[in-house]
């Protein structure tokens, strides 16, 4: 198509865009005169009634002129328009069968969260996150001392790693700002900071960025307390602030001995409780074990309606050791540390990863004093945990994180093979369904058509 046939139809759209903005205002006038004026005599009302009649003709004209322009470019082939009937199709079939999928609730928090979520959510759209907000670091710490706000990074997160969005967006959301005040700050916990600016509390605020976003599942912040988070060393000193407790047990060269919070009855989200009632599965983990995944576990209730549930329990191991937090950790003691503050029946699987990485690799880690975390097979069994091991490396720009789409497809497969969810039907259903979003997942990353 020539480059003057295109403006003409542009010209044309544009004529029948002000055409539809006219009709508008006539509607918006009529009506307005209408309700603020109710003295104006039968007449006066008829001609208003009128205008508004009028309006609505003008943009249906408006409206009905612009889509027989576009379809005249689809028809003349100059807007390529694929409808494949059989991929609709099978869209809307796994859309419906996502819905019934199990109702697995996740409690943590930072990139580790986020990353298992991002594989998450092809599988099952009845996701809770539970999300700690003891964060007083970087550009959340910023906004947290400077509006009084909870910490929103964690959150932002998630959000993202739910959302249906386009690369852009995220990108925009993720971005942050290189120079000037605003230096370091993310522009996606400004637009959160907006939010709870609108809304009446935090947790309004992350539902309505959720809802712009069109999340899969919800996002909760564990409480809307303003919780800070308190260390114990072994060498008796005590430090307060999420940022700071791993920075100086590296520093003072002492583990923890003690976690807790303040306020110490920190009142959880009535949602977070109710989701966790609910809930096929409980997920805790990945994430850091005293600063993302522990204070969750120190709000009030949290950890007693956990141990209640009779969901399947399931903690997911960190791959590599954290300085500072679980500097020399073994699965075990990963597991110890959980029990210690959640009760004996906090955790049914350990999801572990059994893979290796490269002797170049394990050197980079153990300059930062950090290495493969070990299975320790023995001393979990004695916990009465069930071991639930795989390779799940992915190396992304020399760091090793947890594979979203492995890690997801492992813990779902679990909680189906553990957990009878459904009745037959419905579990031959979901289970050829996971076996047909696993082959696409493979083959086709981040493509979300079969």
């Amino acid at each position: 198509m020539k480059i003057r046939d295109w403006l003409k139809v542009g010209i044309k759209v544009k004529r029948w865009l002000a055409f539809g903005v006219f009709g508008i205002l006539l509607i918006a006038f009529g009506f307005t005169e209408l309700v603020t004026h109710r003295v104006y005599d039968l007449y006066y009302k008829i001609f208003y009634i009128f205008l508004n009649i009028t309006g609505v003709f003008v943009l249906y004209i408006s409206v009905t002129e612009v889509m027989k322009s576009i379809i005249a470019l689809v028809n003349k082939g100059y807007i390529k328009v694929s409808l494949d009937s059989r991929k609709i199709e099978s869209l809307i079939y796994e859309k419906r069968l996502l819905v019934k999928g199990p109702k697995i609730v996740v409690i943590g928090g930072g990139t580790g969260l986020s990353t298992m979520l991002r594989g998450l959510k092809y599988y099952t759209s009845n996701i809770t996150a539970i999300v700690t907000v003891g964060d007083d670091g970087g550009g959340s710490g910023v906004l947290r001392e400077d509006l009084g706000m909870l910490p929103p990074g964690d959150i932002r997160n998630c959000i993202l790693a739910l959302a249906d969005t386009e690369p852009i967006m995220e990108d925009l959301l993720q971005y942050r700002f290189k120079d000037g005040r605003l230096k370091d700050q993310s522009f996606g916990n400004l637009f959160l900071a907006a939010m709870a600016g609108i809304s009446d509390n935090f947790e309004e605020a992350v539902q309505k960025m959720s809802s712009v976003l069109a999340v899969t599942g919800k996002v909760i912040p564990v409480t809307l307390d303003n919780m800070q988070l308190i260390a114990k060393f072994q060498n008796g000193n005590v430090v307060e602030g999420e940022s700071q407790i791993p920075e100086e047990a590296i520093k003072q060269n002492s583990r923890i001995e003690e976690l807790r919070i303040n306020p110490e009855d920190a009142k959880p989200l009535k949602e977070a409780l109710e989701a966790i009632r609910e809930a096929d599965a409980i997920v805790m983990g990945p994430g850091s074990l005293y600063t993302s995944i522990t204070p969750n576990l120190l709000v009030k209730d949290i950890a007693k309606e956990v141990r209640k549930s009779d969901a399947i329990k399931i903690y997911i191991s960190n791959i590599m050791t954290q300085p500072g937090e679980t500097t020399d950790f073994k699965v075990s003691d990963h597991l110890k540390v959980l029990i210690k503050y959640g009760g004996k029946n906090i955790v049914d699987y350990a999801i572990v990863n059994t893979g290796e990485i490269t002797e170049e690799l394990k050197e980079k880690y153990k300059q930062e004093n950090s290495k493969l975390v070990k299975v320790d097979e023995e001393e979990i069994n004695s916990l009465g945990i069930k071991i639930v091991g795989e390779d799940l490396v992915k190396v992304q720009k020399g760091y090793i994180k947890h594979d979203p789409d492995k890690l997801a497809e492992v813990l779902v497969d679990t909680i189906m093979e553990k957990k009878l969810l459904f009745d037959k039907k419905k579990i031959i259903e979901y289970m050829y369904l996971s076996q047909r979003i696993k082959e696409r997942v493979r083959g086709e990353k981040g493509d979300s058509s079969f």
